[in-house]
């Protein structure tokens, strides 16, 4: 998550040239149409937004559509060298920042709602209202912003008239002192080390509640299960980009090339294929939600004997 500039210096990421950017901004484009017609598909039905476990995946796909923007602005504004000032690109680095750790948090409440509804089933209705929902959104961006209030800590350390430059854009230019990048991984990491705590702890008590149930309620809990299992995988994903910049560095001192390619590749696969789950895992694989999906897209009759 830290490492967001994996491909935003792409100058030094890419090695493959323009076709590699084409090839990006083609999967970048498909992305984003994916996650605004789930957007759409949620706004279709008034119990998507009033659902917690709904409000919190339209959350997850709208911080991923702002995240790929960002990333890919700063990607085409980084390869073709166009220089901007440096407070425009402190702004595009901190919201780039701020939802890079969104969706992990977004998806670790998920996992918390999904551990309410299967082992405490009489609270679910108490614990996961529309006002808690709402809550929910605004603690998880705030406790996302943290890591970027200490990111922008780091430019203090810059004189003010550094700002008045025009300049390429990278996160790394903001660091000035070796110290910095380390605090900032630190960081990452303990967040990440949460959360796994959290998705393993709720997964574990899931599966203990799978063990007793019986008929529906096992299918129901065997779904659950299933679920927080690919948050955590989706998870374990975003944490291997955190140890991305190690072997980089390690590969730059073997060849340049090789670390080029490397870069990118780690973009494609731990950036960019988190993003692609998120769909799959609360869109498609949800009955009701599919349903909604395919009235949006062919016009059928929304079923309303959907159970939820």
């Amino acid at each position: 998550m830290a490492n967001n500039s994996s491909l935003i210096s792409l100058n030094s990421s890419i090695g493959t040239g323009i076709d590699a950017v084409i090839f990006v901004q083609v999967l970048v484009s498909i992305l984003l149409c994916i996650n605004f017609i789930m957007i759409k598909t949620f706004s279709l039905k008034d119990t998507f937004y009033t659902n917690m476990r709904y409000m919190l995946f339209a959350n997850t796909i709208t911080s991923d559509c702002i995240n790929l923007i960002l990333t890919n602005l700063l990607l085409i504004l980084t390869y073709f060298k166009i220089a901007i000032s440096k407070f425009l690109c402190l702004f595009l680095v901190i919201i780039s920042c701020l939802y890079n750790f969104v969706t992990p948090v977004t998806l670790t409440a998920m996992t918390l709602e999904r551990f309410v509804a299967i082992c405490l089933p009489l609270r679910h209705a108490e614990l996961c209202t529309t006002y808690r929902a709402l809550q929910s959104v605004l603690i998880i961006h705030c406790i996302s912003f943290i890591p970027c209030f200490v990111f922008l800590l780091f430019v203090f350390f810059a004189t003010f008239e550094s700002f008045k430059q025009t300049t390429v854009c990278t996160a790394e230019m903001f660091i000035l002192h070796s110290w910095q990048g380390d605090l900032r991984s630190a960081l990452s990491q303990f967040y990440f080390l949460i959360m796994f705590i959290i998705i393993a702890f709720s997964y574990i008590q899931i599966m203990k509640v799978a063990k007793v149930a019986s008929g529906e309620n096992k299918k129901s809990t065997q779904k659950g299960l299933r679920t927080v299992l690919l948050h955590g995988f989706q998870l374990l994903l975003c944490l291997i980009l955190l140890l991305c910049p190690f072997v980089e560095a390690a590969v730059l001192r073997i060849d340049l090339y090789l670390y080029k390619s490397l870069r990118y590749l780690n973009y494609i696969i731990f950036n960019l294929v988190p993003r692609c789950l998120n769909p799959l895992i609360y869109g498609l694989r949800d009955e009701a939600f599919l349903l909604a999906l395919k009235q949006f897209m062919f016009c059928n009759q929304f079923n309303n004997k959907v159970k939820w």
